[in-house]
């Protein structure tokens, strides 16, 4: 008998593949196929060279029926040499291996190993390659590889966005060469993808791009200690010169990687080599800009940041607002205007709540004029269903015809104006309400950063909302903004102007005056330059000294000669106003500073006393806001410092006159008073001096508090961490509860579906559980759970020795296996075996009895019927409808000289001739089909090469399901042909 060929789906045990650690320094290529895919899978693999050794891990994600049971291992195996392997959950990834989806299931790939759930379909579709390659991109990053084959639908399209934004490389079949071209035009349209080939192609390349320094000598260009700066420079300038954008500012580690990666692909391995390329095509150069600018977007991306957004920012966008104002949003660096679209929808659905109209508008820009074309369309592939919930999705898009895509509805398309724009180049948008810059700043390095940040709070509103990325912070303009969620990165701004901020407004209002001179008439600007120099006198001669303070009294400006005034204090440098202030300021400065700043009018303070170099001085002091109405700097105060002349004090002399006077006694008693005055003040400014102590030592201790609190909102974080990971654990739990739930319950059925009477004991023969035909053989009820067996009386005859040989079992771990009868007459095979656990630990025994009353009886109709068969002169045989023989009998071997043993192994076509193997085959077709045929003459072959007449009847077996299994034949010879 011939030997099966084994299933080429390997089936390797899940116990051994889920042992092994993962391996990280492999890549993995994920194909996406649908409809057509599988003649382009055979002509891949077919082209894959054979023992490349490559390294590749290949999974294989298909779109297959729910009940559908994959032959792809099977068709796969005559092209590739690599096992083919039928994922299971938990499995480990290796190279040099093919994985293919098993059906009705979604695929991910976490830390090397699969992941298997259940598959969701979304009107209709599956998006399970999307699914798959997005977690191959998370997982693999720059080491994962896209290949998207024939297939209709947009499946795959996100996906291979997300690789390549990971640093990823794609591959799609040419349209031309697909059976079915949605699915590559889909991946194509995004400009994205690396390499359109025919799928017999695209195995020398891949391995070439495998093969390449960028995925085997990491940071090739990136590393600091590689970089030719020159190179860079150089490569730099051609982009500027041929897209107008200049990426000197970026970091220079990210683009350098970028650049690695354009060199994989066009299989170049030295730098200058590749700026000659550059150089000599144009496109490459075009290529070059686009990677650059791949970024990882979606809708709602970090959906709980946007949960955020929804409850404790939109709302507030209208709090200042009436009906009928205009809302404003700048989302730079919008891409292909996913994030934009997601505000939009949480603004409209505010709208809906307020049932008011306000003039939304929302500025959604970047320097990638395809990806803006495409935001403007509003088209995504249907997999974006994925990211949205059913409710928006159905509400704010629109399918497409083909239902390969959604559309954005027109109300959500009206509210955004998109625009090529560069964000730190152009100028910005101005007076808004909000900003979302999420995952741009990331890719600048910190000069650039601080300028745009210095945009954006330029262009904000006071109280403006900033949305950044997870990645993303403001660095030193922390002071800047009011933090809404540090999480998620969403802030306020303050509407501050810190001094580097108001010396830049102010060089703006000086290059504004400037560039407004010019074109005036040389009179103009002569009489200009007369009035500005009367001015400057004027100021100089009589204007009093002042500065320019902000809400906290950080000096922004100063005028004149301040010194009587102000005193740098002791320590670290510190151009705060009070602390600057000279004895008999400092009080009443404070007091002026809050009163201007709350009521937003000026504040006089006269006749102060201040000390200045050992003598005292008498100041007006004014503290007034600043509002000029063509230059507004919110938020400002300027301290006005005016010295007050006295009479000059009487001399000695003049007071001896004085003694003798009167009125000059009077004059002498009011300088004692004043004398006297001077001393409670100087008494009182000790007082405010300790004061002004306890007020240090009282902040220190908030500091001291503010840090505990700090620390404490750490702790409290940790907890959320802990509690979340403990919600997790309780999930899973409660997961495992059910499962075990669902498989007691199957156990359950299964017993009692089976008829077989089973009887589970423990070591001291205890009974444990039993099922219903358990109770035929041993009388048993539901009472008798936890007694000892040998109390239970049994329905057997001649066997009273059941508990010994129980207990032999126990002792000796080996089964027992016998026949007993009941008093009802029925015969059971019991078989007594120790009870394992998964541990391998005993824990004691398990009894079966199963009725085999009827198989006895027909065990000897059978003997009889063998008899007959085997003392019969005719041939009898018993055939599969392979043609392999299953029975041969003494008759056989009579009439055609080969043994039994040697017939086992043989199949009809070696017994019959050549001239009638075709009439064979007919026959064996008609009986597995359940025709009947009529006993015929034919021809046989026997062992020593004569063919014999034989007349033949043949008749098919039918197993208990009415299915035919075999065929029974009958041969009577007739003599020599």
């Amino acid at each position: 008998m011939t030997k099966k060929k084994p299933d080429t789906l390997s089936k390797i045990d899940s116990t051994v593949e889920r042992n092994k650690m993962p391996e990280a320094d492999f890549t993995i290529v994920g194909i996406g196929a649908s409809a057509g895919g599988l003649g382009a899978l055979q002509a891949f693999f077919k082209n894959m060279p054979a023992g490349s050794d490559s390294g590749m891990a290949f999974v294989l994600v298909q779109h297959l029926p729910a009940a559908y049971k994959s032959n792809m291992g099977q068709l796969l195996r005559h092209y590739t040499s690599m096992p083919v392997i039928e994922i299971e959950d938990g499995m480990v990834v290796m190279p040099d291996n093919i994985y293919i989806i098993p059906p009705n299931r979604n695929l991910s790939l976490q830390s090397g190993r699969f992941q298997l759930c259940e598959l969701e379909i979304t009107r209709g579709a599956s998006h399970s390659i999307d699914y798959f390659l997005r977690s191959l991109a998370r997982d693999r990053r720059e080491r994962a590889i896209c290949i998207l084959l024939s297939g209709t639908g947009s499946d795959g399209t996100l996906g291979l966005k997300a690789i390549k934004g990971e640093g990823g490389m794609a591959m799609v079949q040419d349209p031309g060469s697909a059976e079915y071209d949605s699915m590559p035009r889909s991946a194509i349209a995004t400009g994205l993808v690396d390499l359109v080939l025919p799928p017999q192609e695209m195995p020398p390349q891949l391995i070439a791009y495998v093969r390449h320094p960028y995925l085997n000598t990491p940071k090739l260009v990136s590393s600091p200690d590689q970089i030719n700066a020159n190179a860079l420079l150089k490569i730099y300038s051609l982009l500027r010169a041929q897209t107008g954008h200049d990426f000197s500012g970026y970091k220079q580690n990210t683009l350098g990687r970028r650049i690695e990666r354009r060199l994989a692909v066009k299989q170049i391995e030295r730098l200058d080599d590749y700026i000659r390329y550059l150089e000599q095509n144009p496109l490459e150069v075009k290529e070059l800009f686009r990677e650059f600018l791949i970024g990882v977007t979606s809708f709602f991306r970090d959906a709980e940041a946007f949960v955020v957004l929804k409850n404790e920012v939109i709302p507030r966008l209208f709090n200042e607002k009436s009906p009928g104002d205009a809302v404003r949003v700048w989302v730079p660096g919008c891409s292909s205007g996913e994030e934009a679209y997601s505000i939009a929808m949480l603004i409209q659905e505010h709208l809906d709540v307020l049932k008011a109209y306000y003039q939304v508008q929302i500025f959604a820009t970047d320097i990638d004029s395809r990806a803006i074309e495409q935001a403007r369309s509003g088209i995504y592939p249907a997999s974006i269903a994925d990211d949205i919930s059913p409710e928006r999705l159905a509400r704010f898009f629109t399918p497409t015809l083909d239902n390969h895509s959604y559309q954005i509805k027109k109300t959500i398309r009206d509210m955004l104006i998109f625009a090529e724009q560069n964000v730190f180049e152009n100028p910005p948008f101005s007076r808004l309400d909000m900003v979302s810059c999420r995952n741009l700043l990331i890719y600048m390095n910190g000069e650039l950063q601080k300028k745009v940040l210095y945009l954006f709070q330029y262009a904000l509103n006071r109280d403006g909302f900033l949305f950044l990325g997870s990645s993303e912070t403001l660095g030193e303009f922390m002071e800047l903004f009011n933090t809404i969620d540090q999480k998620y990165k969403i802030y306020q701004s303050k509407g501050i102007v810190t001094p580097r901020l108001f010396m830049k407004k102010y060089d703006l209002i000086q290059r504004k005056a400037v560039k407004s001179a010019h074109g005036r008439t040389a009179d103009d600007r002569e009489n200009a330059s007369m009035s500005k120099l009367i001015e400057r006198v004027l100021l100089r001669q009589f204007a009093p000294a002042c500065v320019v303070i902000n809400e906290r009294g950080e000096i922004l400006y100063i005028h004149g000669r301040t010194g009587k005034y102000l005193e740098p204090a002791q320590g670290e440098m510190n151009m705060n106003i009070l602390q600057m202030a000279r004895e008999g300021l400092r009080l009443e400065l404070t007091t002026a500073m809050r009163k201007a700043m709350a009521q937003k009018v000026p504040v006089y303070c006269q006749g102060l006393r201040v000390r200045t170099n050992g003598a005292a001085i008498t100041v007006n002091l004014t503290v007034s806001p600043i509002t000029e109405d063509q230059y507004p700097l919110p938020h400002l105060l300027m301290v006005v410092f005016e010295e007050v002349k006295l009479p000059e004090v009487l001399n000695s002399t003049q007071e001896v006159a004085a003694a003798q006077d009167p009125d000059l006694q009077k004059d002498a008693q009011i300088v004692a008073m004043e004398r006297e005055l001077r001393n409670k003040e100087e008494h009182l400014q000790t007082i405010i001096e300790q004061l002004e102590t306890s007020n240090e030592e009282y902040q220190s201790t908030n500091e001291e508090f503010q840090s505990t609190n700090e620390e404490l909102e750490t702790s409290r974080e940790e907890l959320q961490s802990v509690n979340e990971e403990l919600s997790t654990v309780n999930a899973e739990l409660l997961q495992s509860i059910e499962e075990l739930s669902r498989s007691n319950n199957d156990m359950h059925n299964m017993l009692a579906g089976t008829g077989v009477g089973t009887v589970f004991v423990d070591l001291q023969q205890r009974i444990k559980r039993f099922t219903p035909p358990a109770t035929k053989v041993i009388n048993l009820i539901d009472a008798d759970l936890g007694r000892p067996l040998g109390h239970i009386s049994a329905n057997i005859v001649d066997y009273d020795h059941l508990v010994e040989d129980v207990q032999a079992v126990l002792d000796t771990l080996k089964p027992q296996e016998r026949q007993l009868k009941t008093r009802d007459g029925l015969i059971y095979l019991m078989r007594i075996l120790p009870y394992r656990t998964l541990e391998n630990v005993i824990e004691g025994a398990v009894l079966t009895f199963v009725d085999i009353t009827v198989q006895q009886q027909l065990q000897g109709s059978a003997n009889r019927l063998a008899v007959v068969v085997k003392d019969a002169s005719d041939a009898v045989t018993v055939l599969d409808y392979e043609g392999r023989f299953l029975a041969w009998n003494p008759g056989a071997q009579k009439l055609y000289g080969w043994s039994e043993a040697e017939a086992l192994s043989m199949t009809i076509h070696d017994v019959v001739p050549e001239a009638k193997q075709k009439e064979t085959l007919a026959v064996i077709k008609k009986l597995a089909g359940e025709v009947k045929i009529t006993p015929f003459q034919t021809q046989r072959l026997t062992r020593d090469g004569t063919i014999i007449d034989v007349w033949l009847t043949a008749t098919p077996l039918i197993n208990k399901s009415g299915e035919t299994y075999a065929i029974a034949v009958t041969e009577r010879g007739l003599g020599k042909g």
